[in-house]
């Protein structure tokens, strides 16, 4: 008996949904991102306005300054939705956690020079609480702004700062012990050093506009801190005064940046090309917000560098700048 196999090719009927072909034209295949991402929200048929904002809806441009003739403008370049989103976390976070296996087991928090630890625990533990604050901007940002677009990497970015913070937290209890994480909180809420960086987050909580939250949190404060205290003080200046274990501990949070920033900067530029007006608002919010958040990390970054941190600092904000300026938005 012969039995003869074919291939059948089954054309479908359609390529993708109705809504997301009128967006990127044509009968084509549509990634996963794209269709997860592109009109989503709700945008008619809502039965009440907010008993607690009855002068907006429930999802509504209005509670932002930014205008944009179409909120869908917006691409995130990483293409995250759920699945890719916690594919590449979960690969960052074998990462992580072979590089905490790697210091613990082999006693190299415990080799580090006694100084440079408490550098380390003075510096990175009271960060936790910074964190945490933007966790929060993060989530308010997704439950006001408006889009999904522009909304739905807001709580990737609200976990991943909730992240940062248990991770700041086990270098603390890895370099230290549980007095560690209390002595973090009471220079938090204590230490002249870091109460300009507390009133800062504090005073972001209460920010209403959703894209202005944006720009205070993502655009501009992880804008320098990542930079000034990741990138400048744990892997240059405290690697070569022995503390490489501690760049291994807080590699995450240098990936994570360099990752994060290219959707930021995506962000920002759809924004400022729609309008000057946009530009404009952009300009003004950002040079507010970096002037007050230079002069609180100034302080912290003293903790570490000493005299020399008016001269890091300053080349962080002169390297922030030239970056917004590539985004389109002058300051």
């Amino acid at each position: 008996m012969q039995i003869d196999l074919r291939t059948v090719a089954i054309k479908p009927l359609r390529q993708t949904f109705d809504h997301v072909a009128r967006r990127i034209g044509g009968d084509k295949p549509a990634s996963r991102y794209q269709e997860g991402t592109f009109d989503l929200q709700a945008t008619a048929n809502f039965q009440y306005r907010p008993t607690w904002d009855p002068e907006h809806e429930i999802f509504d441009a209005g509670r932002t300054a930014i205008r944009m003739a179409d909120w869908y403008a917006f691409r995130d370049p990483r293409q995250f939705y759920y699945g890719a989103y916690t594919l590449a976390r979960a690969k960052q976070q074998d990462t992580a956690e072979a590089n905490f296996d790697f210091v613990e087991s082999r006693g190299l928090a415990a080799a580090l020079p006694a100084e440079l630890t408490a550098t380390v625990l003075k510096l990175l533990v009271p960060l936790r609480h910074v964190a945490w604050g933007a966790n929060m901007n993060n989530a308010s940002i997704c439950a006001y702004g408006y889009g999904t677009a522009f909304s739905q990497p807001c709580i990737y970015h609200a976990m991943d700062q909730l992240g940062i913070a248990q991770y700041l937290t086990r270098v603390g209890l890895l370099l230290g012990d549980a007095d560690a994480l209390d002595e973090g909180k009471r220079a938090w809420t204590a230490d002249d050093a870091w109460q300009g960086l507390r009133r800062l987050v504090e005073d972001s909580f209460v920010v209403r506009d959703p894209f202005e939250i944006f720009v205070v949190q993502n655009v501009v404060l992880d804008g320098l801190l990542y930079p000034l205290v990741f990138e400048t003080i744990v892997d240059d200046v405290l690697s070569a005064d022995g503390g490489t274990a501690v760049a291994m501990l807080t590699q995450f949070m240098t990936d994570w940046f360099g990752e994060t920033k290219k959707w930021v900067d995506a962000t920002v530029k759809t924004a400022a090309a729609e309008s000057a007006e946009n530009r404009a608002l952009l300009a003004r919010w950002t040079a507010h917000w970096r002037d007050r958040a230079a002069a609180a990390l100034l302080p912290v970054a003293r903790i570490a560098l000493g005299e020399r941190s008016d001269e890091v600092v300053a080349e962080v904000v002169s390297q922030f700048n030239a970056r917004l300026a590539k985004a389109g938005v002058e300051i």
